[in-house]
């Protein structure tokens, strides 16, 4: 398979967040898949100084095509000014999960 497909790693502010971005891009069809996972810690530099927080993970399935409506639809409800959304290509993806993320993504 080439990479036609990509997971999209977004950050979010809480589970909470997580679980309305999630279920806008399924239900959307932006995305066939969103796996959430709610506690993570974060470090990172903001404002000149080093920050940690916690915040959730989503890892989004979807179509190459459908990254830039995808993007757009994140940063529509996202709260963070600034968020993390950040596409992987994937260089392979099983024939039949391939078929099913087609068939529910329209």
């Amino acid at each position: 398979m080439s990479a036609e497909y990509a997971l999209i790693y977004i950050t979010a502010a809480n589970e909470q967040q997580a679980m309305q971005i999630g279920n806008a891009l399924v239900a959307e069809r932006l995305a066939g898949c969103v796996n959430i996972i709610p506690h993570m810690q974060s470090i990172y530099r903001w404002d000149g100084t080093i920050q940690q927080g916690k915040e959730a993970l989503l890892i989004a399935k979807t179509r190459a095509d459908k990254v830039h409506d995808l993007n757009a639809r994140v940063r529509s409800l996202h709260s963070y000014d600034m968020p993390a959304i950040l596409a992987i290509p994937l260089l392979h993806v099983d024939a039949d999960f391939a078929k099913w993320l087609d068939e529910n993504l329209g």
